[in-house]
């Protein structure tokens, strides 16, 4: 079969032919129909992560391997299934659960994998969805999605369940008169704010530097938006608020937003830092003990948060993001990549097979 792979490390995608899997045991193998594109990808193409002054965490040094086969939201059609499985059969229509774990370690037997320190995640750790076809390792981890539009659903896998994990967080602390605010309404960033209505709160500031963005925001359910590109931000936020700001949820999580953050939460507020784009903060730790301030990462989400957030969805809880079409090949995924890093994408970009 067809697969679009990274050969190395900063290198571009390029095609490749494998031997198709056959599935054995629980094991279940899906044809791509849609796949998503998202920054952790860049960050596989890049390597690893900035540490600002701690350095760069590689991704081999966490256990990936070149060539690499992206792609972690992913929507397949199933065409073979392993002899053990029950729940599924050849035509279904699955959304695979991409943070899979090493099966055997504590957090994976509490139902929190994505936390699992031998993570066998799809895309990074084990071949992912920019190919023909993907082999999943279980049957739990497919997801139903009848009703709902494949494209978005495959959205769900990535920003549906980080905006899930990351609004439940922050509505530990939040009351209905308080303000939570979004950093970066990309496509992680506008799932956040539709999740955050669904599950019941209506006074949600939006905070990017794209006019095109916040417009998408202000569709979806924020309430307050704040253009970043001014350098007036923190003064707006601190003018605008309903009640306190007692939550930032940064889907950036650079030193600019970091700090930017921290300077916006009122007393006995959490900074959710959930997105990956690096550097540091120079913390003033006095100021957190002061303020009472939680400071909190976010990964990703569990099983259970995935087949919520799809539950939402059709619900009709949870507003359609913004669907970008592309072409499942390798010109359609590396336009899919750079658009992410030039930020000239409103909402999600969807690949599917030519």
């Amino acid at each position: 079969m067809k697969t679009f792979m990274i050969p190395e490390q900063e290198a571009a995608v390029t095609t490749d032919e494998v031997d198709t899997p056959t599935p054995t045991g629980h094991e279940v193998l899906l044809r791509v129909t849609h796949a998503g594109v998202c920054h952790t990808d860049t960050h596989v193409q890049d390597g690893g992560y900035d540490l600002g002054t701690h350095g760069f965490l590689s991704m081999t040094s966490r256990g990936l391997t070149y060539p690499a086969v992206l792609g972690h939201e992913t929507v397949g059609e199933v065409i073979a299934t392993g002899e053990l499985v029950k729940d599924v059969r050849e035509g279904d229509i699955r959304l695979i659960y991409p943070w899979i774990g090493c099966g055997k370690c504590m957090a994976c037997s509490s139902g929190d994998e994505h936390h699992c320190n031998d993570s066998q995640a799809h895309g990074i750790f084990s071949p992912g969805g920019f190919a023909e076809a993907i082999l999943a390792r279980h049957e739990k981890y497919l997801i139903n999605i009848d009703g709902l539009d494949p494209a978005w659903a495959a959205t769900l896998a990535c920003s549906g369940v980080t905006a899930l994990s990351s609004a439940k967080k922050a509505l530990a602390y939040t009351s209905d008169n308080d303000t939570v605010v979004v950093v970066g309404a990309g496509g992680v960033g506008l799932m956040t704010i539709a999740v955050l209505k669904a599950l019941g709160h209506y006074s949600i500031a939006a905070v990017d530097l794209r006019e095109e963005n916040l417009s998408a925001a202000r569709d979806l359910g924020a309430t307050i938006t704040v253009d970043s590109s001014k350098g007036s931000a923190l003064k707006e936020l601190r003018e605008s608020a309903i009640g306190k700001v007692t939550a930032v949820i940064d889907l950036v999580n650079n030193g600019t937003t970091v700090g930017m953050g921290f300077e916006a939460l009122d007393r006995g507020g959490t900074l959710i830092h959930v997105g990956l784009f690096g550097g540091e903060f120079p913390l003033p730790t006095a100021l957190v003990a002061i303020k009472t301030l939680v400071l909190q990462g976010n990964y990703v989400g569990s099983l259970a948060d995935l087949e919520k957030v799809v539950e939402l969805a059709k619900q009709g809880r949870v507003p359609k993001i913004p669907i970008v079409a592309g072409s499942l090949n390798v010109e359609g995924i590396n336009a899919g990549l750079r658009s992410l890093r030039d930020g000239t994408v409103a909402g999600r970009t969807v690949l599917s097979p030519s």
